[in-house]
């Protein structure tokens, strides 16, 4: 698995980056049980030092899934949460279609037999 932080526009945070990787596990954990490598993660972190309009881009690229999530709001830590929780459940969702897409071939093998 390869993993990336990116702090743009801003120090290094060994902070952010402990809370960043402490999310990630739950996505890290999903891919590794049900992909084989190689998984990608990108995730990029960019504060906005005039408002309060932090930005945050996830990318997650494996053998089965491609997917990108960002989110832009006032709150870092909250972004952050966010990005995580919707990569997630979209990775469970692109899993669920993935699964029945196999389950139809089969079923599709099934009717042609009973002709």
């Amino acid at each position: 698995m390869h993993k990336r932080i990116t702090f743009k526009g801003m120090e290094h945070s060994a902070p952010m980056e402990q809370e960043a990787n402490k999310q990630l596990e739950k996505v890290e954990k999903f891919l590794l049980e049900e992909d084989r490598t190689p998984i990608y993660i990108d995730l990029v972190l960019e504060p906005s030092r005039v408002h309060s309009h932090h930005k945050i881009e996830l990318r997650v690229k494996s053998p089965s899934f491609d997917r990108i999530s960002n989110y832009e709001g006032p709150e870092f830590y909250l972004v952050l949460s966010r990005v995580i929780d919707v990569m997630y459940r979209e990775l469970h969702e692109d899993k669920r279609k993935l699964d029945e897409e196999k389950r139809m071939v089969g079923r599709h093998d099934e009717f042609k037999r009973e002709r």
